[in-house]
């Protein structure tokens, strides 16, 4: 069965490959999927957030991008990319977002930066390591995953993550990685039972909060 029309265990719902007549559905959905988890926002600029990881993936390889559709309406959304290092990454993407959108002069921005600046301070003083990019040849593909709370729970990331895991094979590439938060237990279990480990330590990733906490970037791999 070709991977863009995989149905899920819920009637009325498959996956499928983007198209270009999509993007404003999507980018809707982009704006709010993520409502409510840890990884919600990093700095409640849906723009600028959207510019670093969503909008590369269909602009330079729209092919790798997959919808989960419900009834008509798109309920989640897979981006990825098969070669990370053939991809802008994601230092360069977030400098452009912030340039192009103007971030230091907005106020909810301007705070997570100033924030970001004295967790980085202080992580050197301390000799910590931060969070960051990930760049190893046995995963070098890898992945953005979202889907609508309503639609959790109902098939659709997992069709999603199967969709993905198929193509990453049938391109012969030796792994994927992701990276989420180690505080997003619900997200963690997820890509656990999809076939993905944790890999290596969960170091700060600096300015980010959520309910007043710090939070830690998780990374986890997989090999078909």
């Amino acid at each position: 069965m070709d991977f863009t029309d995989r149905p899920t265990r819920e009637a009325g719902m498959h996956i499928r490959a983007f198209e270009s007549e999509d993007r404003a559905e999507l980018e809707a959905l982009a704006a709010y999927a993520g409502r409510g988890s840890p990884t919600a926002s990093l700095w409640g600029h849906a723009p600028s957030e959207a510019a670093i990881y969503l909008a590369p993936y269909i602009d330079l390889d729209a092919g790798t991008v997959l919808l989960a559709q419900d009834e008509g309406a798109l309920v989640g959304y897979l981006v990825g990319c098969l070669d990370t290092a053939a991809f802008p990454s994601e230092d360069e993407r977030m400098a452009e977002a912030i340039r192009t959108h103007r971030l230091f002069l907005k106020p909810g921005p301007a705070v997570f930066f100033a924030r970001a600046m004295a967790d980085s301070a202080l992580a050197a003083l301390a000799r910590r390591p931060l969070a960051g990019g990930f760049d190893d040849p046995r995963w070098p593909s890898h992945l953005h995953i979202n889907v609508a709370a309503p639609a959790r729970g109902t098939g659709a990331a997992e069709g999603l993550m199967r969709a993905w895991q198929q193509r990453v094979a049938e391109a012969g590439s030796p792994g994927c990685h992701l990276q989420t938060l180690a505080e997003n237990t619900r997200a963690v279990r997820f890509f656990t039972r999809m076939g993905f480990t944790a890999h290596g330590p969960a170091p700060l990733v600096p300015g980010l909060r959520h309910e007043g906490r710090r939070l830690h970037q998780r990374t986890m791999v997989w090999s078909p």
